[in-house]
């Protein structure tokens, strides 16, 4: 008997559910769009990149095997770094938050999925009773309750897909993360670099000054003409050179704070290498525009987000349709006492509700679903601008760099052949004064801390242009 109850029960339940998608059907026409999956737009992205040399201004290379696709390994070769940003990967908090944005949007989906499915509910319940000392009445109930939306105009649908690009974009962003740390671990172990170096320039400086000191005050006590000035000349300049160590040193521990603090750690000394020692990628091929598209996380993320807009103006599309909403229940009960023992209780309802007037709240948060798609190609649009940008500079950021450090270098052979000079007339002419020899001294000092500059603006380029070109293939 209760097989036959069920039977009856199937039947009637497609029944229903017949006549309301024959209800539904005149609506369906027209609204295809509303299934549309996202298409990328057309977008500006030719001539991203300028020359760095060529006033032509276009960058046309079409090496496909260029710089944007090295591993990061394969860009910073240096043993001590590598295993710095190891180990800031491991252990940097903002990583490690991408990492569970990441599962959380998983979460996200894997809901936007069970939204497919019915949703059933169990609710038991049971009474006793008795009314002016008659025997007690026992009445239960045991009921099972099924709904199901049916997608029928694709809003379950749009939020899945929605929910889809909101996954993959966040993934870019975590991406996103990865090379922008890996980008800073490099700048500042280069920085590092650059300044152990200068202060080893600044070393060799205060010995030479103290010698032209030392020198000053000999020729004070031996030579006629020589006055208490130049020897407080000399060594005032022997003084500025200690202070600017020290201003050195203190930035030393400065970037070591620094980047201990992306490592997760407390604040220590980093151990490290040379700056002449290292050996960075000299060939910067880019590749063509569209490749900066495939590389860049957050261009893409950014075309993830006028994606998820895409859906959000189907969702609110979708909303001028009706709902169709099939529920059903199931209960074993005695029907409030009536019936001893329990039978079985079967139920179906089909509703299909179509939105009349909500106070224009539909028309208008479709309106709002359209200007932001429009506000987010805008940032699309802009994010690929910026890329190109920050490639553009980044080479010639890099060629610049190369050709001052070959001019200070041949600066300094100059500078260092003027100081020995000058040093000898002193010392045997009288027309040479302390003046000339510690102008000259400075001349090459400050000739051998910009030539350490300008190496390190050349390793900052290619930090910099690893990270516009969206990181290789980390």
């Amino acid at each position: 008997m209760v097989n036959v109850k069920i039977l009856k029960f199937r039947d009637n339940m497609k029944k229903i559910i017949i006549v309301l998608i024959a209800l539904a059907a005149v609506v369906l026409t027209g609204c295809k769009s509303l299934y549309g999956k996202y298409e990328r737009p057309d977008v500006k992205a030719d001539g991203l990149f300028r020359d760095p040399v060529s006033v032509m201004d276009t960058l046309a290379v079409n090496d496909t095997l260029s710089f944007g696709k090295m591993p990061w390994r394969q860009v910073f070769t240096d043993p001590l770094l590598q295993g710095i940003i190891e180990k800031t990967l491991e252990n940097n908090v903002d990583l490690l938050n991408a990492a569970l944005n990441v599962k959380m949007v998983e979460e996200q989906l894997k809901v936007a999925k069970l939204a497919f499915l019915p949703s059933v509910a169990v609710t038991p319940q049971g009474t006793i009773s008795s009314f002016n000392g008659n025997p007690a009445t026992k009445s239960y109930s045991l009921p099972v309750t099924a709904s199901w939306n049916v997608d029928l105009f694709g809003q379950l649908l749009n939020e899945k897909r929605g929910t889809q690009m909101l996954l993959l974009q966040t993934k870019d962003y975590q991406t996103v993360v990865k090379t922008n740390i890996i980008s800073g671990v490099a700048n500042l172990y280069y920085t590092l670099l650059m300044l152990d170096r200068q202060v080893e320039i600044l070393d060799e400086m205060t010995d030479l000054t103290k010698q032209t000191w030392d020198r000053m005050k000999l020729l004070k006590e031996t030579r006629i003409g020589y006055r208490s000035t130049a020897v407080q000349s000399a060594e005032a300049s022997y003084l500025s050179v200690q202070t600017q160590s020290v201003d050195m040193k203190r930035q030393i521990r400065e970037v070591e704070n620094s980047l201990t603090l992306l490592m997760g750690e407390p604040a220590h000394a980093i151990a490290r290498g040379k700056l002449e020692n290292q050996s960075l990628p000299t060939n910067l091929q880019t590749g063509v525009g569209i490749q900066l598209l495939q590389n860049r996380a957050d261009v893409h993320a950014a075309e993830l987000d006028l994606a998820q807009c895409f859906y959000d103006v189907n969702i609110a599309r979708s909303r001028f349709y009706p709902q169709l909403t099939i529920s059903g229940t199931g209960a074993f009960t005695n029907n409030n006492g009536l019936v001893n023992p329990g039978k079985i209780l079967l139920s179906a309802v089909g509703s299909l509700v179509q939105p009349v007037f909500q106070h224009g709240q539909i028309v208008a948060g479709l309106k709002v679903a359209k200007m932001q798609y429009e506000q987010s190609y805008n940032k699309w649009q802009n994010a690929i601008l910026k890329a190109g940008n920050e490639v553009s500079n980044a080479l010639v950021q890099y060629n610049a760099s190369a050709e001052k450090s070959e001019i200070e270098a041949r600066r300094i052979e100059v500078l260092r052949k003027n100081v020995e000079e000058t040093k000898t007339l002193m010392s045997s002419s009288a027309n040479t004064t302390y003046l000339e020899v510690i102008q000259a001294q400075s001349g090459l000092l400050n000739a051998e801390i910009s030539k350490v500059t300008d190496d390190f603006a050349k390793m900052q380029a290619v930090v910099n242009l690893y990270q516009a070109l969206g990181g290789g293939a980390n």
